[in-house]
C-alpha cells in the first residue's frame, strides 16, 4: 500500500504542468535518489531502495518513473505513477538483469518525439545532486532539446502545505512525543546511547512510523559537540548532559523532537542556566513567527541574545527552518535570508550551540504550524518545555 493519496499526486501533477506552461517546457524530469528523496517523493509517495532515478512529467500525456530493474515492481506497487523504463545509469553497477527490458535516453527521446510531437525544451529538477554521468547520458540521450534548471520553481510549490500534508506532519509530531518520552525515560547513568535510540525508535515504529527524517541523535557528554551525534556504544555518564533527537515519519513526512536531558534527571546550577539560555533563545524566535516576517528579521532577536550571553561563537545552526517531507527543507530562515512567512507553511524552531567548554553541545526543537492567528503547535507539551 502506497503512502500517497491519488488525489494529492493529481493536484500536485497540475502545479508542475502550470510551471512547464509558463516557461515553454515540453516536460519535466525530476531527479532522486535515497538521499535526496523529497523532490521524487512529493509526486510518487515512493522511493527505491538501492536504486536513482526521475519522475517524467509530460505538458500533455502520462507521466513515468525513470529507474531500475529491481524498483521497478516495488513502484508499480506503492507509487502512484506506475509507468516505467529501466536505465543503466539509475542501476546497481555492474548488476545484471537478464529478464529486464533496459532502454536508453536516445530511445525514449525517440518515443516521447512520437507521442508527444517535437520535444525542444526540458526541465530539470534536482540537477545539482545528480551524478555526472546520468546528467552527460539525458543531456546527449536527447540531443536538440534545451535543458534548463527549474529546481527553484519546483522547490516552491513544497513550501505550502496541503489540508492532507499538514495532517500527516501533526500525526508524525504526536509520534515524535511518543519517542521523547520513550527516550527520555531510558535516559539514565550506565545506559548506552543505542539503547536510547533504540527506545525511541520502538517508540515510532511500533505506532506505524512509515521512516525517519534522520538517524536518531544521541550524544553524551563530549559527543554531542557533533551537532547531529548518531548514537553509538559510549554509556552516559552520571552528571552529564545528552543531546537526543528524532524525526518519525508518517506517511513520508516529519515531525521531529530535539532536547537536552541531565543524565542524572536534574540540571545542575550551571546546566540549567544552559537551558534557560536556550529556552530564552526559542521564546524569542517564536514571538517572531508571524505571518508576512522575513527569514532574517526571524533570526535576529535570538542571533543578538546569544551575542549578549557570549554563546554566539558556538552558534553553527540559524534558528528556523520548515519542515515536511525532510526533517528541514526549503525554505531555511537564516540570518540572510529574505524568505517570508505564509499561512500554510510547517516550521520548527530549531535553538543550539556546539563546541562549549563546559556544556558541549546542546539543542532543542520542536514545531509550529504557521496561521493567520499565529504560531500553533505541532506539540503542545514540547511547546510549553521550550516557550511556557
Amino acid at each position: 500500500m502506497g503512502y500517497l493519496i491519488q488525489s494529492e499526486c493529481d493536484a500536485r501533477l497540475a502545479k508542475v504542468r502550470e510551471v512547464l506552461e509558463a516557461k515553454g517546457l515540453d516536460l519535466a524530469l525530476v531527479y532522486y535518489d535515497e538521499f535526496n528523496i523529497g523532490n521524487g517523493w512529493y509526486l510518487t509517495g515512493w522511493c527505491p531502495q538501492f536504486e536513482s532515478g526521475a519522475v517524467l512529467v509530460p505538458r500533455r500525456g502520462e507521466p513515468m518513473i525513470l529507474g531500475g530493474p529491481e524498483s521497478e515492481p516495488f513502484a508499480k506497487l506503492d507509487s502512484t505513477i506506475t509507468e516505467t523504463r529501466n536505465f543503466p545509469v539509475f542501476m546497481v553497477p555492474d548488476e545484471e538483469y537478464p529478464n529486464a527490458t533496459i532502454t536508453d535516453f536516445p530511445a525514449l527521446f525517440k518515443e516521447l518525439n512520437s507521442k508527444l510531437g517535437k520535444v525542444r525544451k526540458i526541465g530539470l529538477v534536482g540537477g545539482g545532486r545528480m551524478p555526472a554521468a546520468c546528467y552527460q547520458q539525458i543531456t546527449a540521450g536527447f540531443k536538440g532539446a534545451k535543458v534548463v534548471d527549474v529546481t527553484d520553481d519546483y522547490v516552491r510549490l513544497r513550501y505550502l502545505k496541503s489540508d492532507w500534508e499538514r495532517e500527516q506532519i501533526r500525526a508524525a509530531f504526536k509520534l515524535a512525543d511518543k519517542c521523547y518520552d520513550a527516550m527520555c525515560a531510558k535516559t539514565a547513568a550506565g545506559v548506552s546511547e543505542i539503547e536510547v535510540a533504540a527506545a525511541g525508535e520502538y517508540a515510532a515504529r511500533s505506532r506505524g512510523a512509515s521512516g525517519f527524517g534522520f538517524t536518531a541523535i544521541v550524544g553524551s557528554g563530549k559527543r554531542s559537540n557533533a551537532v547531529v551525534p548518531t548514537a553509538s556504544s559510549k554509556k552516559l555518564a552520571k552528571g552529564e548532559l545528552v543531546m537526543i533527537g528524532l524525526a518519525p515519519k508518517v506517511n513520508g513526512y516529519a515531525g521531529v523532537v530535539g532536547d537536552v536531558l541531565a543524565v542524572s534527571g536534574k540540571y545542575t546550577a550551571s546546566q540549567k542556566e544552559c537551558v534557560d539560555i536556550l529556552k530564552e533563545a526559542f521564546r524569542l524566535t517564536k514571538a517572531e513567527l508571524r505571518v508576512g516576517s522575513k527569514g532574517k528579521a526571524i533570526d535576529a532577536p535570538a542571533r543578538a541574545f546569544f551575542k549578549k550571553q557570549g554563546v554566539s561563537k558556538y552558534l553553527v545552526c540559524p534558528f528556523v527552518h520548515t519542515i515536511g517531507l525532510h526533517e528541514a527543507e526549503s525554505p531555511f530562515f537564516g540570518p540572510h535570508s529574505d524568505d517570508v512567512l505564509k499561512p500554510g507553511m510547517t516550521v520548527c524552531v530549531d535553538v543550539s550551540f556546539f563546541g562549549h567548554p563546559e556544556w558541549n553541545g546542546v539543542r532543542i526543537e520542536t514545531g509550529y504550524e504557521i496561521t493567520t492567528k499565529g504560531p500553533v503547535a505541532l506539540s503542545p507539551k514540547l511547546d510549553r518545555r521550550f516557550a511556557g
